[in-house]
């Protein structure tokens, strides 16, 4: 199956986008009708998650809770990476790079509150994420 490519902009230092639409769109393209949709973020300092798309407080929350568990300085000691966004390494990191989502119908299979989620911690910038469909 071909690899598809979304190109998302993110507009803030940290910020999570709803991008379940556009993985839904990339599924629908493909022939594949039951499997999986394999989302990867190619970037150190970006991350994908599932998460509520509902109530975006819980957005909010979920970046409150990552700046307070690693916030941009270093609460003891230094961060030694000299382009100072280790911080965002540290949070892609805990937030991880991936995520695979049941597609039954052609459907992504989503909890009701669910969506997909990019995650910049080093923006703004253009990210891209890679989606592919792994027939079941």
């Amino acid at each position: 199956m071909a690899l598809t490519r979304i190109d998302v902009q993110t507009h803030e230092r940290t910020e999570m986008v709803d991008v379940t639409r556009e993985v839904a769109a990339a599924v629908r393209a493909t022939a594949v009708r039951s499997g999986v949709a394999f989302v990867y973020c190619p970037h150190t300092t970006a991350g994908v998650t599932i998460q509520e798309n509902a109530d975006p407080d819980v957005q909010h929350d979920l970046l409150l809770a990552l700046e307070s568990a690693v916030p941009l300085r270093a609460q003891r000691g230094h961060y030694r990476h000299a382009e100072g966004n280790s911080d965002a390494h540290v949070k892609a990191s805990l937030v991880g790079s991936s995520a695979a989502v049941p597609v039954e119908d052609g459907v992504l299979v989503l909890g009701t509150w669910q969506g997909i989620f990019l995650c910049e911690f080093d923006g703004p910038r253009t990210r891209t994420l890679q989606v592919r469909m792994l027939p079941g």
